[in-house]
């Protein structure tokens, strides 16, 4: 599907705001509603917007323990990566987690209800089948910059 600058432009402001009226994206990107209603549809039915959610503050909710790991695997092989994967997929503590190349194999956000909840799980984790030969543990001590990723034109262009 080929994006002008209107499609571009409405990809960005919905990003940054997916709460804005019809007539407001229509405004700011200079078309009336409706035309500028039937490129939104034509976006979401091409798969190109997914969706529409709210960020949620967990720490507003519960009070949790942010905690960075990293991650080395003893093994190194489909088989020990794809049970890694697993557990991390079945671990609701476990908010992000990612494959990295370079001297560890996953870094990984765990949001505890404490550091001793945390350092309970990975040692559940060591003691399991995980296939841990190390890790590293850095208590988060503040968020500098949280937000979330936003579709800039010229990463679509």
């Amino acid at each position: 599907m080929k994006l002008d600058r209107y499609d571009l432009k409405i990809l960005e402001i919905l990003t940054r705001d997916g709460r804005i009226t019809k007539s407001k994206l229509a405004e700011a990107i200079n078309l009336s509603v409706s035309p500028c209603w039937e490129r939104v549809r034509r976006l979401e039915k091409a798969g190109i917007i997914e969706g529409y959610s709210a960020r949620i503050n967990p720490r507003a909710l519960v009070k949790r323990t942010p905690v960075w790991v990293q991650i080395e695997l003893k093994q190194h092989n489909a088989e020990s990566f794809a049970r890694f994967e697993a557990l991390v997929h079945d671990t609701p503590e476990v908010t992000e987690c990612v494959a990295v190349g370079g001297g560890v194999d996953y870094l990984m956000k765990v949001e505890a209800d404490s550091v001793d909840a945390y350092q309970r799980l990975i040692d559940q984790w060591l003691t399991s089948d995980a296939g841990i030969e190390r890790y590293f543990t850095y208590i988060v001590t503040k968020t500098v910059k949280k937000k979330s990723p936003q579709v800039m034109p010229e990463h679509l262009a």
